[in-house]
């Protein structure tokens, strides 16, 4: 073990404080994968945590898990995760830094393999947040920033093959970096990503760009060093693709090259050759082929090995379309951070396919990857399972954005960071825009990014939101696509339609995915798939970034937290912490809570919608007897797809049939018969193609759901409801009295406020109005025979709501007849409809109508209509903050029953919003983590006439005014009945 050197150079260098420091002594950035054959070095490390990082290393040693954030991890308990969204989690201003700083010192021996006697020996960090110092044996080594790219360090003179050495690498948690990686996520410490040790020959491949086109043309460019000096006479290189030989085309000029740690000659060599009948690349039919460059000595024998997948295809912009192998494409894109709820940034292999299988049974076919560059594995998933990748620079100065923009001192980082990504990703098919960065304003550090990359890497489009915000239609800036955040869809309409549009408008952010949202989603898809000039976007986010958190002592559960959630549940005694939930000051809440999946990767109910609008096959119409059907893809037919016809009967009937799918090329109807002789009775009827996986794909097994595309074939039959003798009971406020409600049916207007609600300020304006606490006045009670009319009033700070009940008795049951006046005041409000409460032991809900999911007036294409049947207790959405959740869409009738099959049922007078949780609204409002909720024993009921939309506001454009419920006068009937 080695202590800190009193005069070490790296600490005097204070790199954390120099933003003019981006490296020193780190190898440049490449292509060249050099994962396969590598020692890894993965494992626990001795670790210290140190205040600051000049702070002298001494004292005890704890155990670090490589790679892992300490933030996570036990020996990390000085220094816990923190979430901040804009604002910065010090204040001092850039570059400075703050002088408590926490500094982990990792360390470990490592044995040289005595083999590699004579070889160029490499240590390769995969990420380290924010700055890496490298010593070896107690000699520095090198230093590097960028949280989130590898920084490779050449150890030849510093080790010794057979040999062991101490590897020490300190990671200091702030710096003028941390300016520039002021993202929307929690600030962590520590070592991301895997760190290895691997050899090669003196003469090796420094980099290789391949450049594959859609007509099959192919060329492969290499970059040669020799670190013995001058490169030997008769080298060269060679190709092998799918067993086809390729040769060198020529040997190109050698030139003297200079990195930041030595002197030494490149050489240059060209592999060029064109594939007849190529398979090309894109997201539905991602074909790869393998390529294998060596690069030889004189005497022929093998030097060096580079392994590829590469994938033919080519993009360009074409007026205002983004083009992919000549195809106007949409971007069903979301963005997506490393993220993992007991590790915090860092995945392994399993978790990234996982992700990106899901991502495709859902519909997306594109990653933002926001917004830093990603893990490696990460593409080469892409690459395979068929992702276009919009691939995102380290870069966002979201707090002091205007000033960092311009300032010269933050110019090299700004290119340093394009650069190697472009350097290191620049091969993957599935990168069909590069991406400056995000929310950092706009200056010349991104012009001069921007010029580095389109001399680079002409083939692809560059992004960056911060030039293009400034006209849509500019063409002299450093985007060149139109990419907004959270436009509102009736500008981007509107600038399509302008005749001023010169470039693709794709919004990198849309559809805010915060607690129960994503309203309007298929809206925004109906205005893209029909307006040309918009091209897709993608919804924020893919994750929750809850983490696990022991809710006994507040700590991260880390890495030993597997099987302690499901279904986006924490076990108890578990919580999903966000913001403020480790002490933390300053934070930002539940912002961080904005997935379409929970933090365990369950999907939330918008997944379900997201799925349905990006449905691969659609029912077009109904007409003469037949269904028209079409494909909505861009390459590929529907021989891959398999589906099964269900017509649902409101009078409880489902039958099916299979479904024989045409022979569709992309972009093509056909009309098949109807696959029923439709009954005359059974009143509404739904036909349902539901659609499946034909085959195993790489991303879902056989029989896989895909889509579910629904028409209806026949309205509802208007039926009456008969009075007959008898009586219905009130109590002396005019509330009904029946055996199995323990609350009778009142007035709500409320809603437990959704994260939308709160932040968008909406629920301030309902707080405001005093819907959350309306004050009921009994005005009258009236009986007619058996019929019983109650007037009352619900009173709130601001106007009064006047709402009559009718009750009449009917054959086995009751008549509910409401109307509500709603005063001009009440011109927004969260519902209109009546709420109760049940007995006890009514646990399973079947109902007619949209499911099975959770679904909301502007978010219910995903949810057919059809008969579904839930227990009660699966019926809500457990979202990170308690809020409103659970609905569901265009209800006709529903029972709520005991295993015993009795119980009550309830039919609506059109398809109505209902919910049934154990929760009331204010048990919501109240409760911020789920551990705080107390289910109740009985069945809280929502009837509503009308419900809100839930829009985005969040972070974005509230829902449309077709979604919000005016003043004036409601009504609604429903039917109570005993089973």
């Amino acid at each position: 073990m080695t202590d800190a050197l009193p005069a070490d150079p790296l600490i005097a260098l204070r790199p954390w404080e120099a933003p003019e420091v981006t490296s020193f002594g780190r190898l440049p950035m490449n292509a060249v994968d050099r994962r396969p054959g590598a020692l890894s070095l993965d494992g626990d490390w001795r670790f210290q945590l140190l205040p600051a990082p000049d702070a002298p290393v001494g004292g005890t040693w704890s155990s670090s898990y490589v790679p892992g954030v300490w933030t996570m991890q036990p020996a990390g308990a000085d220094d816990l995760p923190q979430y901040t969204n804009v604002r910065m989690p010090f204040p001092e201003f850039p570059p400075a830094s703050p002088a408590a700083n926490p500094t982990g010192v990792y360390e470990r021996e490592v044995d040289v393999p005595a083999d590699w006697a004579g070889r160029r020996i490499v240590l390769q960090v995969g990420a380290a947040e924010s700055v890496l110092l490298v010593h070896v044996d107690g000699r520095p080594v090198g230093v590097s920033k960028d949280s989130h790219l590898a920084a490779e360090f050449d150890l030849t003179d510093v080790v010794r093959a057979g040999g062991r050495s101490v590897v020490r690498l300190t990671v200091v948690k702030w710096s003028d970096a941390s300016h520039i990686e002021d993202q929307d996520q929690w600030w962590h410490g520590g070592i991301t990503r895997s760190v290895l040790l691997y050899a090669t020959d003196p003469l090796h491949l420094a980099d290789v760009t391949v450049r594959a086109s859609y007509d099959g043309e192919l060329r492969i460019d290499c970059r040669v060093r020799d670190t013995h000096g001058a490169l030997p006479d008769g080298w060269h290189v060679s190709g092998e693709l799918e067993g086809q030989l390729l040769t060198q085309d020529r040997e190109f000029d050698r030139a003297n090259a200079e990195d930041d740690r030595v002197s030494d000659f490149l050489g240059e060599a060209r592999l060029h050759t064109t594939i007849p009948e190529v398979r090309t690349w894109n997201a539905e039919t991602p074909e790869l082929y393998g390529l294998t460059v060596r690069l030889h000595r004189p005497d022929g024998t093998v030097a060096d090995t580079s392994q590829h997948r590469i994938g033919f295809r080519d993009v360009e912009i074409v007026g205002r379309d983004l083009l992919v192998n000549g195809e106007r494409v949409f971007i069903r894109g979301v963005n997506r951070h490393d993220f993992h709820p007991l590790t915090g940034r860092t995945l392994s292999y399993d978790d990234l396919r996982a992700d990106l299988a899901l991502l495709k049974r859902f519909g997306f076919n594109a990653i933002r990857t926001s917004h830093y560059p990603n893990d490696p594995t990460l593409y080469d998933l892409a690459d395979e399972l068929g992702f276009y990748v919009v691939d995102e620079a380290d870069i966002e100065s979201h707090d002091h954005a205007h000033e960092i923009a311009d300032d010269p001192r933050y110019l090299g980082a700004f290119v340093n960071r394009v650069s190697r990504m472009v350097l290191r990703d620049k091969n993957h098919p599935s990168i069909i825009i590069w991406s400056l960065g995000n929310e950092s304003d706009y200056g010349a550090n991104h012009d001069a990014a921007a010029g580095w990359l389109r001399r680079h890497d002409p083939t692809r489009p560059i992004q960056y939101e911060g030039a293009a915000k400034l006209d849509w239609a500019a063409t002299d800036d450093a985007s060149d696509i139109a990419c907004p955040m959270y436009a509102p869809l009736e500008e981007c309409v509107a600038h399509a339609l302008s005749g001023r549009q010169t470039r693709p408008l794709i919004q990198c952010e849309y559809s805010h995915a915060m607690g129960n949202s994503n309203g309007t989603l298929a809206d925004h898809w109906a205005a893209i798939e029909s307006t040309p000039g918009l091209q897709g976007g993608f919804i924020w986010e893919f994750w929750d970034h809850g983490i696990l958190q022991r809710v006994s002592d507040g700590r991260p559960v880390g890495r030993a937290g597997a099987g302690l959630y499901d279904n986006g549940v924490a076990a108890p005694g578990h919580r999903w912490a966000y913001g403020g939930d480790f002490g933390e000051t300053i934070h930002d809440g539940a912002f961080i809570a904005d997935g379409v999946v929970f933090p365990d990767r369950t999907p939330k109910p918008a997944m379900y919608e997201h799925r349905e609008i990006a449905a691969p096959v659609r029912i077009e119409c109904f007409k003469h007897e037949g269904i028209v059907l079409g494909n909505h893809q861009h390459f590929r037919g529907l021989d891959w797809l398999t589906g099964e016809w269900e017509l649902s009967l409101a009078d409880g009937r489902t039958l099916t049939a299979p479904a024989e799918l045409p022979a569709l090329r992309p972009g093509e109807t056909a009309a098949v018969p109807l696959p029923f002789d439709i009954p005359r009775d059974g009143g509404e009827a739904w036909l349902t193609l539901r659609v499946t996986t034909a085959q195993d794909q790489p991303w879902a097994p056989r029989g896989t759901d895909v889509c579910a595309p629904q028409v209806r074939l026949r309205g509802p039959s208007v039926s009456w409801d008969v009075p007959v003798d008898g009586t219905v009971e009130v109590d002396g406020e005019g509330l009904l009295v029946h055996p199995l409600l323990t609350a009778a049916p009142t007035l709500s207007l409320w809603r437990a406020p959704t994260d939308n609600d709160e932040l968008g300020g909406i629920a301030l304006g309902w707080r405001t109005w005093g819907l959350d606490s309306l004050v009921r006045k009994v005005v009258s009670v009236r009986q007619d025979g058996g019929r019983v009319t109650v007037d009352a009033e619900y009173a709130g700070t601001v106007g009064v709501v006047r709402h009559r009940q009718v009750f009449t008795p009917v054959e086995g049951g009751i008549r509910i007849d409401e109307e509500a006046e709603l005063p001009d005041e009440f011109h927004d409000v969260a519902r209109v409809g009546s709420v109760f409460e049940t007995a006890e032991g009514l646990d399973l809900l079947e109902w007619f109508g949209q499911g099975p999911w959770e679904s909301y007036p502007d978010r219910s294409v995903g949810a057919p209509v059809g008969h579904h049947s839930l227990p009660v207790d699966e019926l809500f959405t457990p979202y990170l903050r308690p809020q409103e959740s659970g609905g569901r869409h265009g209800v006709r009738h529903f029972t709520l029953s005991a295993p015993d099959a009795t119980g009550l049922a309830v039919v609506l007078d059109e398809p109505r919003q209902v919910s049934v949780t154990r929760h009331r609204a204010e048990d919501l409002t109240a409760a911020s983590h789920h551990d705080e909720l107390v289910p109740r024993s009985g069945c809280v009921v929502h009837l509503d006439a009308a419900h809100r939309g839930l829009g985005t506001a969040s972070c974005g454009p509230d829902t449309f005014a077709s979604y919000l419920i005016p003043p004036g006068v409601h009504r609604w009937s429903w039917t109570l009945r005993v089973l």
